[in-house]
């Protein structure tokens, strides 16, 4: 390799059975894991999103240039506005812009125009991939492989929330230019997705159809 400032790697290694165990355990707690529909308006501590946020900005990332920024919303009239502009733009993807081909896929999950978690939820994070900007947030230099770094760094937000006892929701309205309007973001930050978090209303409910899901021998090949 190139000649670059370095520190030293450090890992905690473990035993081939300590190893096996934790990857099991871990495995076991991310497998209950389900998408919620139906929030109660139950304070979450800001200390749980600041950690979990913290975790996703250490995803791996195209240069290390981290082109992420997560918007975290609580006041009741952003999450008004998000729930009003996205709820417009469901309602014109249900009433044509999606085929009948993607209705049908949704209908056993029995989702609809109708997204009150939004407001219901104590937490919205709005996570924006940032086109430009490097690691100084200069608004011009460019990134890379942005979808794919930002895209992990929101799975590793979801596992973290998960271990906290909290519930999620990805949430992705098409198009979601006014995320950017009203989380006063900038142009070269391209919304992304809404993670809805909090802990789910009594009586919550998913989706039989969710708990299917594919087995190991089809989900992977071993060369």
């Amino acid at each position: 390799m190139k000649d670059h400032d370095s520190v030293p790697y450090s890992l905690e290694r473990l035993d081939d059975a300590d190893a096996v165990s934790r990857a099991q355990a871990l495995r076991d707690r991310l497998k209950q894991r389900r998408t919620c529909r139906y929030f109660s308006g139950e304070p979450v501590p800001r200390e749980i999103i600041e950690a979990a946020i913290e975790a996703a900005g250490t995803a791996p990332n195209g240069a290390n240039h981290q082109p992420w920024h997560f918007a975290v919303v609580s006041s009741p009239e952003k999450k008004r506005a998000i729930r009003e502009a996205a709820e417009e733009e469901e309602r014109n993807f249900y009433a044509g812009k999606a085929s009948g081909e993607w209705l049908d896929a949704l209908a056993p999950l029995g989702t609809d125009e109708d997204k009150p978690f939004l407001e219901t939820a104590p937490w919205l994070i709005v996570v924006f991939a940032q086109r430009k900007g490097g690691i100084e947030e200069d608004g011009k230099t460019q990134n890379y492989y942005v979808n794919e770094s930002v895209g992990i760094a929101c799975g590793m937000l979801i596992a973290t929330l998960h271990e906290a006892g909290l519930a999620t929701l990805t949430h992705t309205p098409s198009p979601m230019g006014f995320l950017r309007e009203i989380c006063g973001r900038p142009e070269h930050e391209k919304p992304l997705m809404v993670v809805v978090v909090g802990h789910p209303a009594e009586g919550a409910t998913v989706p039989a159809h969710a708990l299917k899901k594919k087995p190991l021998e089809q989900i992977s090949s071993w060369l």
